[in-house]
């Protein structure tokens, strides 16, 4: 088996660094890349808010609960067992969609393609930490959450254009993932691991792991950020976008790029930002980030002054999601890495299901106007991101 772990550099000629990245592209997609089209989807289905809001859920509900399920069968049988079968499911179910089936229809598909995508992002952060180690690790790790942010900057552009031939053909995309499997079967590498222990010992070593501290603190993170994102941002946002500005698909897309821009730009340079910060520092920062974005999209009068405040959402992320994705890893030897990872991004995606029915239930069941309730929640949220941030950083500071 090669070795990775060589220099700090980043080994961009190594086809299990390519694939990797592909497998963080193609994990990232289910989202964004129809996000733009939701409100158009309303009028083909003649469906509400809140059910448009299920067409995120149906996707997301799996991988709240697989993902731990997927994190131990890796372990338990090797990352390429659990992955390349993922890459198939994801293109075929996303795909099928394109054929254009009832409300009903695309969202049994959705749940099954959620199945496909619920554990992508997970293993290719595991592979980056069974790969590569040190100051490696957090270039590589860097890398990875640029090339998430550079996809989900496109997707929603890409998303908006395809939309504009008809609205099924952005969900053809989804086929690419096929093409990804197709090549990862033969150039990922099985990378080499110390053989798991017996199940029952496996088990009681994870669950110790999950119960600490600052792995709870994780699993909290986690969860907030993807409800904040993809409640206020993608869900709630994309409606007042449509209702109050009468944005188009593309024009929302290209907006919502803003958020991927600033992250790429930050996940890039993360190998840099961890020699001078902690990750329990950028996490707070980000969170930071976070609440001046919402406050500020919330205040806004302009699109152009939205898109200022949406990059300022991409730079918190670009701070947060490397600094979880690094600390998740150094929690547990390789043995047990694709568990944890598991646990993570279960809490990522119960946070994807969560935001937008939350978001959207809350404006329509307690408010006249849902555009009213969609402003009072962005306000809420904004706060209680920044003076969390900030209180967090002062008691940091004072330790």
């Amino acid at each position: 088996m090669t070795s990775h772990r060589v220099r700090g550099d980043v080994p961009w000629s190594s086809t299990s660094l390519q694939t990797v990245l592909a497998c963080s592209l193609i994990g990232v997609m289910g989202v964004p890349l129809i996000s733009p089209i939701l409100p158009d989807l309303r009028t083909v289905f003649g469906i509400s808010d809140s059910q448009i809001a299920l067409i995120i859920t149906a996707y997301t509900v799996p991988g709240v609960f697989l993902t731990p399920f997927i994190g131990l069968l890796s372990d338990r049988l090797g990352r390429r067992t659990v992955v390349l079968p993922l890459l198939f499911l994801f293109g075929l179910a996303g795909g099928g969609i394109a054929l254009g089936p009832s409300f009903r229809g695309v969202l049994a598909l959705r749940f099954v393609q959620g199945i496909g995508g619920s554990g992508l992002m997970m293993l290719a952060i595991t592979l980056i930490g069974d790969f590569y180690g040190g100051e490696q690790r957090n270039r590589v790790m860097g890398i990875n959450g640029s090339a998430i942010g550079i996809g989900a900057a496109t997707y929603p552009l890409l998303g908006g254009v395809l939309a504009t031939v008809r609205w099924n053909v952005p969900f053809v995309f989804f086929g690419l993932s096929l093409v990804v499997g197709s090549i990862a079967l033969f150039t990922l590498e099985e990378p080499s691991i110390d053989d798991p222990p017996a199940m029952r010992t496996y088990v009681s070593r994870v669950l110790s792991a999950v119960l600490v501290p600052r792995a709870l603190g994780l699993w909290a993170v986690a969860f907030l950020t993807f409800f904040l994102f993809y409640g206020g941002i993608l869900t709630v946002l994309s409606l007042l976008l449509s209702d109050v500005h009468d944005f188009s698909a593309g024009q929302i897309g290209m907006l919502f790029s803003m958020v991927s821009i600033a992250n790429a730009a930050v996940a890039s340079q993360y190998g840099r930002i961890s020699r001078s910060l902690d990750p329990k520092e950028l996490i707070p920062l980000g969170f930071v980030g976070f609440g001046v974005s919402l406050l500020g999209v919330w205040a806004a009068s302009t699109p152009v002054l939205i898109g200022a405040m949406l990059l300022c959402f991409g730079l918190g992320f670009g701070l947060v999601m490397p600094s979880l994705d690094t600390s998740a890893v150094g929690l547990v030897s390789s043995q047990f890495r694709a568990s944890m990872l598991g646990i993570l991004t279960s809490m990522l995606w119960l946070g994807q299901t969560v935001g937008p029915i939350t978001f959207t239930g809350i404006a329509t069941a307690a408010f006249d106007e849902p555009v009213t309730g969609y402003r009072f929640l962005l306000l809420c949220c904004g706060m209680a991101s920044f003076v969390g941030g900030v209180l967090v950083l002062l008691a940091l500071s004072r330790r």
